[in-house]
């Protein structure tokens, strides 16, 4: 069994996974925009991220926006949690992500580690670990 995350964004969806494939160094695969699909959306929509995944050493996960009819609203039932080689790679991924985001908790030591968690500009939750 495996289990994965898949996010769910409000039509930034290829913007975001952009910034994402910069940021760890993986690739966008398998995307397919609801043009490729028999699904009723908005001509204004047919661009937009009907499935994607992005994919790297380290990292996969699935995203797609979300259909105009599907309400979608941020909150904090799910964050994505990253476990950093070391410390000066948790900091850089930590300033990445919370540039133009909220910061909940900066990424500082802490008594079993270093930890910060934020919410990025596309309204994702992250919380960067790095364990001594």
């Amino acid at each position: 069994m495996k289990v994965q995350a898949y996010l769910s964004f409000k039509g930034n969806c290829q913007e975001a996974l952009k910034f994402y494939s910069e940021l760890f160094d993986a690739d966008i695969i398998n995307r397919q925009t609801y043009e490729d699909k028999k699904i009723d959306v908005p001509s204004s929509y047919r661009d937009k991220l009907q499935h994607a995944e992005l994919k790297g050493k380290n990292v996969y996960f699935m995203a797609y926006d979300a259909s105009p009819d599907t309400p979608l609203n941020s909150g904090n039932q799910c964050q994505m949690s990253i476990e950093a080689s070391d410390n000066a790679e948790g900091k850089r991924l930590f300033d990445a992500l919370s540039k133009g985001g909220q910061v909940h908790h900066n990424y500082r030591e802490r008594e079993w580690g270093y930890f910060g968690r934020c919410t990025d500009k596309f309204g994702i939750g992250w919380m960067v670990n790095h364990n001594q």
